[in-house]
């Protein structure tokens, strides 16, 4: 009876830390889907524009990397990059519900083909090349991509006084 119960005790303590190692590891996995990835500042160019690293996720590449350019405008437009690479801490925007003031500017001005195309190049400063970079893992059926652009930041400020959407 003794060696029953010893074997017992051992089968029920070993499915018990089999089941404890493997929710672990599962937890472990899901840690890198839910992280979240921030613009990162990759320098300051001379004429004042801001190279930046923006992330974004879509259904496909070609989704995620235009969304990977609109957060990263986004990004400088409202909130700022914060870094010690020199990119300016503070957002163009100070007003903390500028976005939700001027929703109607903003949805158009962020809308697929919208007037934020105007405000960003490659990192080259070229219209066409833009440095792409594929995220590791997936969220989900979503697919991760980081883009490196330039902010004409300067152009965008100019733009948002032009629109009275920051006062002079």
């Amino acid at each position: 009876m003794k060696k029953i119960n010893r074997i017992l005790t051992g089968t029920l303590f070993s499915i018990a830390l089999v089941s404890m190692l493997s929710s672990c590891r599962a937890a472990q996995r899901n840690v890198a889907g839910a992280y979240e990835h921030k613009t990162e500042c990759m320098g300051v160019e001379g004429d004042g524009s801001q190279t930046v690293k923006g992330w974004g996720t879509g259904r496909n590449r070609e989704d995620a990397v235009e969304q990977a350019k609109k957060n990263g405008l986004s990004d400088v437009l409202f909130k700022g990059i914060i870094s010690n690479k020199g990119c300016n801490a503070k957002p163009i925007l100070f007003d903390p519900n500028a976005r939700e003031k001027h929703e109607d500017y903003f949805n158009a001005f962020f809308a697929d083909g919208g007037a934020y195309k105007e405000f960003i190049t490659g990192e080259d400063g070229s219209d066409l090349h833009f440095s792409v970079v594929k995220g590791r893992g997936k969220m989900g059926d979503q697919e991760l991509y980081g883009v490196i652009i330039r902010v004409q930041r300067a152009k965008l400020k100019e733009r948002m006084i032009q629109d009275g959407i920051l006062p002079k």
